[in-house]
């Protein structure tokens, strides 16, 4: 089976992709983006339910979660007058755990002796 990831890994990075990848990670990188896609990580959930989660009006979660579509990271599903939204598949989700464990792992101490300092995860 091929890895996916064998472009980036083997420094044979695709130049056509590069423009695309910033484009993904300028859309992740804003904060309030980020707070939507955690809220819905695990769960499909309305406009009204991620705009209570996030604490921001239903206008201002509709404008985000369109650019979370328009970049392919969220998809929608239709359900009567209601439209829930979850990640668009497994990869986004592994990229934002990806990015938490990159954090943590950076903000431990030189001498610390947990299992991720230690190399065991």
């Amino acid at each position: 089976m091929e890895n996916n990831y064998a472009h980036t890994r083997e420094n044979h990075i695709h130049q056509e992709l590069i423009p695309r990848a910033a484009s993904f990670f300028k859309v992740v990188g804003d904060e309030t983006r980020m707070k939507i896609l955690c809220t819905i990580a695990r769960e499909e959930l309305c406009v009204n339910d991620i705009a209570e989660k996030v604490a921001m009006t239903k206008s201002a979660v509709s404008h985000q979660l369109k650019l979370l579509k328009d970049e392919d990271l969220v998809k929608s599903r239709r359900d009567g007058k209601n439209i829930f939204y979850s990640l668009d598949d497994q990869h986004v989700l592994d990229i934002i755990e990806i990015a938490f464990t990159h954090i943590e792992h950076k903000s431990h101490d030189e001498g610390c002796t947990c299992s991720c300092c230690r190399g065991e995860e």
